[in-house]
């Protein structure tokens, strides 16, 4: 027979995998990320976006007056630093390898900058990790919660 805090720890191990395999299985692939964000005279913004060769990236960029900066992996779409451009650039491209591409923008004009964006990136694989430490987590929790079917410890 199982004690009571056999079972809760068996329930409370079991939804802790669930969660971890769950997260490991739905960061599988390229994920699609929508930005839409305003920025201030003056502010700044980057973004660094991974993704595999193939992944199409959209961005428009809208304001007065604005700077940007471009890198994308391999020879690709690339904009020298500090790029000045005024009222609106819409930037679509295609990765050719995988990798990093870097972007900074920033807001040189007298009104607000407006960045509308869909991106496709990969998962970042330190996360991998994380998801297997949350699975061992619950398995650990399972562990514990069995001891106190074989014996009780003193003072419970």
């Amino acid at each position: 027979m199982l004690s009571k805090r056999t079972i809760i720890g068996l329930v409370v191990g079991s939804a802790i995998i669930g969660i971890g395999i769950y997260s490991l299985i739905s960061d599988i692939g390229l994920q699609t990320v929508q930005v839409d964000e305003t920025f201030g005279v003056g502010e700044s913004t980057s973004y660094q976006i991974r993704a595999n060769s193939g992944a199409t990236q959209s961005m428009t960029i809208t304001g007065d007056k604005f700077d940007l900066t471009l890198s994308s992996p391999g020879d690709g779409l690339q904009i020298p630093p500090n790029t000045s451009h005024a009222k609106q650039v819409t930037l679509d491209w295609v990765h050719l390898e995988d990798g990093v591409t870097m972007i900074k923008v920033q807001n040189t004009g007298s009104s607000n900058l407006h960045i509308v964006a869909t991106l496709n990136v990969t998962v970042d694989p330190i996360l991998f990790t994380y998801h297997l430490v949350v699975i061992t987590a619950g398995m650990v929790i399972i562990g514990f919660s069995m001891g106190f079917t074989l014996r009780k410890p003193k003072g419970f």
